[in-house]
């Protein structure tokens, strides 16, 4: 079945770095599109980052500049490399496959990974 593993998270301080990864399984992985998302308690998902099958990546202005998605066919892994971290970006983190950036992803949630940013 569809499983995504996400891991990486903790407690960094404002300006710091985090590396989230995920594992995705039950995909056709070379072939599919990924992203990442997060979710505050109370609002909805939103996406972070997005990545073609082809590796073509694309950022919400929120986060351009200072996330970087990356993907590793060999592994079945998707990773996020977040950079100069701010307190509005605490969250759970979560990784998905969405064929465009504004398509719906999968039904299928991990059970994400939590990112916290102290000022």
């Amino acid at each position: 079945q569809v499983q995504f593993v996400e891991s990486g998270g903790g407690l960094v301080q404002a300006g710091g770095s985090l590396r989230l990864s995920c594992a995705a399984s039950g995909i056709t992985f070379r072939l599919s599109a990924l992203a990442w998302y997060r979710q505050v308690p109370g609002k909805q998902r939103d996406l972070v980052a997005h990545i073609g099958s082809g590796g073509t990546p694309s950022y919400p202005d929120s986060v351009k500049g200072r996330f970087t998605i990356s993907r590793d066919n060999a592994k079945n892994m998707v990773y996020l490399q977040m950079n100069s971290l701010k307190p509005e970006d605490t969250a759970v983190y979560y990784c998905n496959k969405a064929l465009t950036p504004w398509d719906l992803p999968t039904d299928y949630w991990g059970q994400g990974t939590q990112v916290t940013v102290s000022s």
